[in-house]
């Protein structure tokens, strides 16, 4: 099992973000605009876990080279049930450096772009806060 599969399966805050590398971009299956920076896409992550029920990964599959990775999962948002992949790249440090998530239906994906957007005040703050304590 992929260690960042354990920590979000563990629901391992801290352990997710130490899988992230410092310049990861994350790219949502309800947003147009990409998000970079490792302080917002924890808080985006952490926001996540708030919201999907019942989640769970289906299937795991990697390349050879062990550079990128896809995770089916499952979960349930709002009542939905949706069917979901994380593709995941590492950089050379064993980091991810690209996280871009898909989800179908829908219905499902309305429903993800809701709750999410129900959590993003708290998202941002959150990013602020972790980058003025970095400072």
């Amino acid at each position: 099992m992929h260690p960042f599969r354990k920590a979000v399966e563990d629901r391992d805050t801290a352990a997710i973000e130490a899988l992230l590398a410092d310049n990861v971009v994350f790219t949502s299956p309800v947003a147009f605009k990409p998000y970079p920076g490792k302080p917002l896409t924890a808080a985006i992550l952490r926001g996540v876990l708030r919201v999907f029920e019942d989640f769970r990964y289906i299937r795991e599959i990697a390349d050879p080279g062990g550079r990128d990775h896809a995770l089916v999962f499952e979960a349930t948002v709002a009542g939905k049930r949706l069917t979901g992949c994380d593709f995941l790249h590492f950089d050379e440090d064993g980091k991810i450096d690209d996280f871009m998530v898909m989800v179908r239906p829908l219905s499902a994906a309305s429903a993800l772009a809701e709750a999410m957007a129900a959590q993003f005040d708290r998202i941002r703050s959150e990013a602020i806060a972790a980058i003025a304590e970095a400072r």
